[in-house]
């Protein structure tokens, strides 16, 4: 009887506190999906891309919202941004200083530093984050991190807006490489690595060199641009 009291009382305690991270971390997914970006950002993403439409600049910024949700949802880990268009609308975002930094408060409980591609001084970090947001993009949209029917919003945005400079992925390398010969169009360097071959946090080495297949063919791309996250 003596043991039992300490025991409930510790289990009601380890209850409490998950229910209240729960509820917390509920909390900052909601202020990521509903919050507001500052006026005058879309302007700003079409003075770089001015083919964009304002509905377009809006799929951007759900872009950007599931970026943020893949780094929240990652326990702050380090992800690679995939996306050119929507790095764009970041930086432009980093820029609103405060407001920036009230949202990433409220949102992460810390501020999400911007890593650019020439910092990165480890192309195996880089390549984890890439993985690691790959898979929380997927599993937003319901899909299959590791056969893959289609892409998440994220990894499809630079080809569906038509971005120069921006970077392709498909979710079957196969296709896509049959696509390239009937068009003629192989002006990315792709790899043929699987997002889906690593666990969850991304641990292995990188992605297989270029041109080789790498196992599977789910997820191959053109690689990531800047990055967020871990150790801050």
């Amino acid at each position: 009887m003596g043991f039992l009291i300490p025991f409930l009382a510790f289990m009601c305690f380890a209850i409490g506190a998950f229910s209240w991270l729960a509820v917390k971390r509920s909390r900052r997914e909601a202020h990521i999906r509903t919050y507001f970006l500052p006026k005058g950002l879309y302007d700003k993403l079409r003075e770089k891309h001015p083919h964009l439409t304002l509905k377009d600049c809006q799929i951007v910024a759900q872009g950007l919202r599931q970026f943020f949700l893949a780094y929240l949802k990652s326990g702050h880990q380090f992800v690679s941004m995939p996306s050119q268009v929507v790095d764009d609308l970041w930086h432009e975002f980093i820029l609103h200083t405060k407001g920036y930094q009230a949202f990433c408060q409220q949102a992460f409980g810390r501020f999400l530093h911007h890593t650019p591609a020439t910092a990165m001084s480890d192309a195996r970090q880089s390549n984890a984050g890439l993985r690691r947001c790959w898979w929380y993009a997927c599993t937003e949209e319901n899909i299959n991190p590791r056969t893959p029917a289609r892409l998440p919003l994220l990894f499809a945005l630079d080809t569906k807006l038509n971005i120069a400079n921006g970077f392709r992925y498909a979710a079957n390398c196969s296709t896509l490489r049959r696509e390239e010969m009937a068009t003629g169009n192989a002006s990315v360097t792709y790899y043929g690595g699987d997002f889906a071959s690593t666990s969850v946090d991304g641990s292995t080495d990188g992605f297989a060199d270029s041109g080789s297949d790498g196992g599977s063919d789910s997820g191959c791309g053109g690689g990531g641009g800047c990055g967020g996250g871990g150790g801050d």
